[in-house]
């Protein structure tokens, strides 16, 4: 090497590019395969927080919902073998739920690579029906070429994962590097509809007489979503929300019909069954949002369909459409609101969806002393518009989608992929993002006990979350279905808990246990007055399997159906 030359490693590079590229925080669980990226981030430890989590899927988790929340790329760090499956599960979550995260993993050397070294797997072979791009970086000189199209990939078109394996030569290999190059921070890239698309869109909803908005996706700017209501509001529009997205759109906006996902109003349900047309902007009309693909008919709806969406792959991929636009949210949102629309035609048929909703948040009794709703109300009505609900997967978040009224965009951190222990790493990453803001994370009991770890994580770095555990002693969602599929033979779903109260004071964190609905409101104040983490446990009857019905009433049903 001339003298003179500066040299950097590929580690050094790789925190170079991060930097560049405005990363702040990562997420990571330390491995001796990576060692030389951690020894790198070291001297940028003043620009880029590292937060260690206890579990690699526990850190994913954290890195997806941390991408959620602020709109940015989630990165997460792991090590080979064990932590890069373990970090799957935040990686599919991801995928499904179109979050631009990148996934670093620490990968044995050139010099043993496909002898089946220790941990050694394949990351571009494992990953690539569940990333954008899954890539490994043998040379330490492409390091700023592969992070650039890492992050330009993650962040464009429909978001979602990338995943790079760094083999642990190439991360100790030093290479000349000039610091002060032209190199530039990634630019999001996103198609925009042409003057014929909304000119077209307007024609349909101009004839339309009973029409309906559902919203949906992830990197949604406040804008945006502010261009959409301005869009829908002027038009008298009714909007519903796919589902666990209902903070892109104010809920106590009169347009707001509700969320389009599992445990739908089924008037709601109905509603879009009977719609004239359908305008989804940014939602992913899969499973879940079309009730299992029956709210619209595959492959070609009754409703008249409008679909936009930045993923071209996505448009036509179920449902055939009137109109296929490919654009990103914002691009769409923008152009939306100039358009001017009558909507006399339709005034009713949104005045009775907005009615139906609000008579599907009066709060519906439960079997039991603690009564989900009315804790959920007061939550509203108590907590700021900014608070941040953080839910995992299972039954137990069906009160909060059913009862809650999300304000506005990054007020609402949850899975579309019903991935189960979620709820803890999303709460912490949420409120690392936003240490002012309070943030509430909700979990099952089978849900927090899946990743309720990352409470060490939440002490270590001061994340004050409230914690709420919502115990029934059942995998309820599971119990649900097999009371319908197999009634009288449960089997395999029963859980015994610890006290989780209890549990969250072995961390050192506040725990109260909470067995009657009265008990709810004075806890919760305590556990945001204690100046550090806190778990709340509800311990609710187990017949209170969902928002509209009990154990006991599905098994009549099935076994009457038999």
């Amino acid at each position: 090497m001339e003298s003179g030359v500066t040299t950097r490693t590929g580690a050094q590079l790789l925190v170079d590019a991060l930097e560049l590229h405005g990363v702040e925080t990562a997420f990571c669980v330390p491995g001796e395969s990576y060692l030389a990226l951690i020894d790198a981030l070291y001297d940028a430890r003043d620009s880029i927080r590292l937060i260690v989590a206890r579990q690699d899927g526990g850190a994913s988790y954290m890195a997806e919902a941390y991408a959620k929340a602020t709109g940015r790329p989630g990165i997460c760090m792991v090590t080979r073998g064990p932590g890069a499956t373990n970090a799957a599960i935040g990686v599919h979550t991801a995928f499904q739920d179109s979050t631009p995260i990148i996934l670093f993993i620490g990968q044995v050397g050139g010099d043993f690579l496909d002898r089946e070294a220790f941990q050694e797997i394949d990351y571009r072979r494992m990953y690539a029906p569940i990333a954008k791009w899954a890539a490994q970086i043998d040379r330490a000189e492409r390091v700023p070429e592969y992070l650039s199209h890492a992050f330009h990939l993650a962040m464009s078109g429909r978001p979602g994962p990338v995943v790079l394996a760094l083999p642990e030569d190439m991360l100790v290999q030093k290479v000349p590097a000039d610091r002060s190059s032209a190199l530039q921070r990634y630019q999001v890239v996103q198609a925009s509809p042409c003057a014929a698309d909304m000119e077209r869109l307007r024609s349909l909803l101009q004839a339309a007489q009973r029409p309906i908005a559902i919203l949906g996706g992830t990197v949604w700017s406040r804008e945006a979503c502010a261009d959409v209501r301005q869009f829908a509001e002027r038009a008298g529009l009714p909007v519903g929300c796919a589902f666990r997205f209902q903070d892109l759109f104010d809920n106590r906006s009169a347009c707001y019909a509700g969320d389009v996902g599992i445990g739908i109003n089924p008037k709601l349900a109905q509603r879009i069954k009977d719609a004239d047309l359908v305008l989804a902007i940014g939602a992913r009309l899969g499973e879940m949002t079309t009730g299992g693909y029956t709210l619209l008919a595959a492959p070609r709806s009754t409703q008249a369909l409008v679909h936009v969406h930045a993923g071209a792959e996505e448009l036509g991929r179920v449902f055939q459409g009137d109109l296929l636009i490919n654009a990103g949210v914002a691009q769409f949102a923008a152009a939306a609101k100039a358009i001017a629309i009558d909507g006399s035609a339709w005034s009713s048929w949104r005045e009775s969806a907005r009615a139906d909703y609000l008579e599907w948040q009066q709060p519906q009794p439960i079997p039991g002393p603690v009564q989900l709703a009315d804790i959920v109300t007061w939550m509203r009505d108590r907590l700021p518009e900014d608070a941040i609900i953080c839910t995992g997967a299972g039954n137990f978040s069906g009160w909060w989608q059913r009862y809650w009224r999300f304000t506005g965009i990054r007020t609402q951190v949850a899975p579309t992929n019903g991935s189960m222990g979620y709820g803890v790493p999303a709460g912490v990453a949420a409120k690392l993002a936003y240490p002012a803001r309070i943030v509430v994370s909700v979990s099952g009991d089978g849900d927090f006990l899946m990743n309720g770890q990352e409470l060490a994580t939440a002490m270590q770095y001061r994340a004050n979350v409230v914690f709420l555990v919502v115990n029934n002693g059942l995998y309820g969602t599971i119990r649900m279905h097999q009371e319908r599929a197999y009634p009288e033979r449960v089997y395999g779903t029963a859980l015994s808990n610890p006290d989780f109260a209890a549990l969250a004071r072995a961390y050192d964190a506040h725990g109260e246990t909470v067995e009657q609905t009265a008990q709810f409101a004075p806890a919760f104040e305590r556990a945001l007055a204690a100046g550090k983490p806190a778990l709340i446990e509800l311990r609710i009857d187990s017949q209170a399997i969902t928002t509209a019905t009990t154990l006991d009433a599905i098994r009549r049903r099935s076994l009457n159906s038999v």
